[in-house]
Formats: C-alpha cells, structure tokens, sequence
C-alpha cells in the first residue's frame, strides 16, 4: 500500500509540476489522504519533474550552451541568466526572512482559483496583442519577479505566473513564452532543490525510505516528461482557457471541503 501511493503522489507530482495547476494544491490534498511526506521526499520527487523538462529541452540547452557566441543564442541566455538571478536573489532573501510556506488548505485554493480568473482575463488581453515570440529584458526580469511570487504563495503555480506575465509584457506567442518559462524553471528548481537537500543533510534532517523515494522520483519523470511533451504540442493550437476553468472549479471544491470540515 504504501508503494502504491508512492506511484501515486509521483503521478500528481510529474502531472501538475509544470501544467498551470499547481503542484502545491494537488500533492497537499492527496497527502491528507496518502499521510504527510518529509520535505526530502516532496524535494526528491520534484527533482524528477525538472529531470524530465532537462530531457525534452536537452538539444535547445545544448544549442544554447555550445553556440553562445551567437549573438541571438547569447542574448537569449543573458536573459534567462537574469531571470534564473532574481529568482535566486530574491528567493534567498525571502528564506533568510524566515517565510514558512502554509500547509493548510484554504489559502493555496484562493491562489487557484484567483490564478484561474487572472489567467482567463490574461489570455484574452494577451490574444489581442500581434504575434510576437521576442523575449525582451522586461519580460526576462518579470519572469525572474513571478517565480519569487509563486514560490510565496503556493497555489500560484511556477508556469502559470511566468507564462502569462511573459504573455502580457509582449511575448504573446504561447510557446515561445512557455519554453522561456520552463528553461528559467530548470536552473531554478535544480538550485532550489539542491539548496534545500543540502541544508537537511547539513543538519542531519534528510529522512525517508530511498526505496520508496526512487518509486516516487522514477515515476514523477516518466509522468513528467509525458505531461509536458503534451503540454508543448496542446498550445500550438489551443488556449490555456481549459486549465484556468480547471483551477477554478478545483480551488472551489477545495475551499467547499475546507468549509465542510473534511480537509484542514
């Protein structure tokens, strides 16, 4: 049983990490279920969701790194650099600051279902806006910003700020907007797991059974990759608006539960 929900927690994980749903809000619900995980496992399984959007984006990063001399391949990355650098900058400052994130439910159901509202109201101002998939400096900096945003109020979702935040400041293209928002995440989620692995086995609190942890990381990947590849080819010819009615409908049935006194 207990591996059982280990496949399950890693197909929520690797489904809803980077679908503009929010992770936060599916795996909190599932755990009140499943039982609590420690930090290291809910770390260790989000590691394999950023292993599998490495995978997929491995020969533009490859092209990125080896071709930088390129002026529109180096220009590209100076962007991601700063926006990967606010993220970092700013994301320490907070955790030196002392923020816990919430563990209860009701404030990362707001978070869905105001991030759906603002989602549908983003994409419709975004469509009227000419075709354009140039990632400009202020889209770069409001990348890194919305990143530091999602990360302080869980329910957010990572690719849900940075893709419309990018879409609103003039990178109106879907896909170009989403691909800069999963590479910026790349870095980011490999430095924010690191840092936060490290800091546990530092101060000898890393905890869990590896066995279960490797069923969990192995199928949140596999997951992952397969949302995502989906993901990638859905928005060359769909809006985002099934995903937001989604947020919406979830966060309310969330925020009815809490109020019924059947989740916490």
């Amino acid at each position: 049983m207990t591996y059982l929900s280990d496949v399950l927690l890693g197909l929520i994980e690797g489904i809803t990490e980077f679908l503009p749903i929010s992770s936060t809000g599916h795996l909190l619900l599932a755990e009140h279920w499943l039982g609590a995980r420690s930090d290291t496992y809910n770390i260790v399984i989000q590691a394999g969701a950023i292993l599998a959007v490495t995978l997929i984006y491995w020969r533009r990063i490859t092209d990125l790194l080896l071709h930088w001399k390129i002026p529109e391949n180096r220009d590209y990355l100076i962007k991601l650099t700063i926006a990967f650098l606010i993220t970092a900058i700013l994301g320490l400052i907070v955790k030196k600051l002392g923020f816990e994130l919430p563990t209860t439910i009701q404030p990362v159901a707001w978070a869905l279902v105001i991030g759906g509202i603002w989602m549908l109201l983003a994409e419709h101002y975004a469509e009227k806006l000419p075709d354009n998939a140039q990632i400009t400096l202020r889209v770069a900096i409001a990348v890194g910003l919305a990143q530091v945003v999602a990360g302080v109020f869980p329910g957010t979702s990572r690719s849900a700020a940075t893709i419309f935040i990018a879409m609103l400041l003039g990178t109106s293209n879907r896909a170009a907007a989403t691909e800069f928002a999963f590479l910026v995440g790349i870095p980011t989620m490999y430095a924010a797991s690191g840092y936060e692995l490290l800091n546990q086995f530092r101060h000898g609190t890393a905890q869990g059974d590896w066995g279960s942890l490797g069923i969990a990381f192995v199928v949140s990947t596999i997951t992952a990759f397969v949302a995502v590849k989906w993901l990638l080819t859905y928005i060359r010819s769909h809006r985002f608006t099934a995903f937001a009615i989604y947020r919406i409908v979830f966060g309310g049935l969330l925020l009815a539960l809490s109020a019924a006194g059947l989740i916490g």
